[in-house]
């Protein structure tokens, strides 16, 4: 038995034949020591209710409720795993409730009660979806405190990018717009199982003011326009807004010779707000 008294992991997937399929994106991690470490990362926990994505067998859920969880919410699409994460909430009266569904549909929240921290090591195929979906929600602050969030370690250094780095991107200016971003600690490909092809990272996000009052659609669409030809010249690069690039520069105070990748958050609202202003 495990330090919750429940079975191991490993024994828990093999009884209810949850080999982890590729088409959902999922590998598992069977080291409690390693979740625990994960749950504790998402900061205090026993006055919230944790949103957990794709549990999969339970054991990030197993996790959230040994370090102490008020309430958990598990948005689970795959039906076979339902009964293991039913055995978690038989062990956990009142603590765990499973929505069997996609957490792409958005109908769950109307199960969220109170304050909320997302905790989840996210399914691969949908992580960057979701993440900026509650990067975007309205009004803002947004309705969680805190994400904790696993990726691959190429989309974790994408959200924590900083100007001049080869990561630094839409999905970067996207998240420290309104939120701070860290990367917390990297997990070897061989705590999962199946094994994925690459490293995976642990992401706390914690929302914050607005670099500027913007909206999200005008944000989005300076970004596009830049880094969709990020090694020209922005003069260049944002012909694609439909206005001339130099006036809005201009208007921004910001150089027309410079490329998307050198340009801070900052001067990206910056724009944004010039955009909205004058044209």
């Amino acid at each position: 038995m495990s330090d919750d008294g429940l079975p191991p992991l490993r024994e828990v997937i093999e009884r209810h034949g949850l080999a982890a399929k590729k088409s959902l994106g999922q590998n598992f991690l069977f080291d409690l020591n390693l979740t625990r470490r994960i749950a504790r990362s998402a900061g205090k926990l026993d006055d919230v209710t944790v949103v957990e994505v794709g549990p999969g067998p339970g054991g990030l859920t197993r996790a959230l409720l040994m370090e102490g969880a008020k309430r958990v919410v598990a948005i689970e699409r795959d039906a076979r795993a339902l009964p293991a994460l039913a055995e978690i909430a038989a062990a956990y009266p009142g603590r765990l409730e499973v929505i069997s569904g996609d957490a792409l549909d958005p109908s769950w929240l109307q199960r969220v009660e109170g304050p909320a921290r997302i905790v989840a090591n996210l399914p691969y195929n949908i992580a960057t979806p979701l993440l900026v979906g509650w990067l975007t929600s309205e009004p803002w602050p947004p309705w969680y405190r805190s994400l904790t969030l696993m990726f691959q370690k190429e989309v974790a250094e994408r959200i924590t990018a900083k100007p001049g780095s080869k990561a630094y991107g839409r999905l970067a200016v996207l998240a420290q717009w309104r939120a701070v971003a860290t990367k917390l600690f990297d997990i070897d490909r061989r705590a999962f199982s199946p094994p994925p092809n690459v490293t995976s990272s642990v992401v706390h996000i914690v929302p914050g003011v607005p670099t500027a009052a913007i909206r999200v659609e005008t944000l989005e669409r300076i970004t596009a326009a830049a880094f969709g030809q990020r090694r020209k010249m922005l003069r260049q690069s944002l012909k694609s807004l439909g206005v001339t690039p130099e006036v809005l520069l201009q208007a921004a105070e910001i150089e027309p010779t410079r490329r998307a990748e050198e340009l801070s958050v900052g001067e990206f609202c910056r724009m944004a707000q010039q955009l909205e202003i004058s044209f």
